[in-house]
């Protein structure tokens, strides 16, 4: 079964932008070249938006290749398929990855034991359940990606091939 996804590289050094290609391109097996414009959230970063198609999986495959790079910031996500649920990965330099089962209608699909262990963590004062919940959600890794997300002026326009 194939999906289709987007990979939104919010900021890379201009270094750095080439071996994204790349390992975008080792991933779905073809020769890949993506749009850069500058990204006015952090001076001296470029930004750039991917639309693929892949096997279910893809995405995750696509996140591992990128992660641990310093200085990138960027957010895979998948659609649905009749074989799998969507995904979302976010990463950030200072948060490491961030991944989510989405559903069709986008929203984040939690696993029960996910959701015990934070009522656990919380009824032990180890944290609080409302931090925990965010956690689950991938606040943080929102919180520290929407300035680069709404710094897209002269971004290109994304057309959906499917509305709910």
């Amino acid at each position: 079964m194939t999906t289709r996804g987007v990979l939104y590289v919010h900021s890379a050094p201009r270094a750095l932008c080439p071996h994204v290609e790349w390992a975008v391109a080792g991933v779905l097996g073809t020769r890949v070249s993506l749009d850069w414009i500058r990204q006015p959230a952090a001076p001296g970063t470029w930004r750039s938006e991917f639309s693929w198609q892949g096997q279910a999986g893809t995405a995750s495959k696509l996140a591992s290749a990128l992660r641990g790079w310093q200085m990138l910031r960027f957010e895979v996500t998948s659609e649905p398929c009749p074989s799998a649920e969507g995904e979302r990965y976010s990463c950030t330099p200072d948060l490491g990855i961030f991944h989510a089962v989405t559903g069709m209608h986008g929203d984040i699909l939690i696993p029960e034991d996910r959701l015990r262990a934070a009522l656990a963590r919380s009824q032990t004062h180890q944290t609080d359940l409302e931090s925990e919940i965010g956690k689950l959600l991938g606040k943080p890794w929102d919180d520290e990606l929407e300035p680069f997300r709404y710094a897209g002026e002269g971004a290109p326009v994304r057309w959906l091939h499917q509305v709910v």
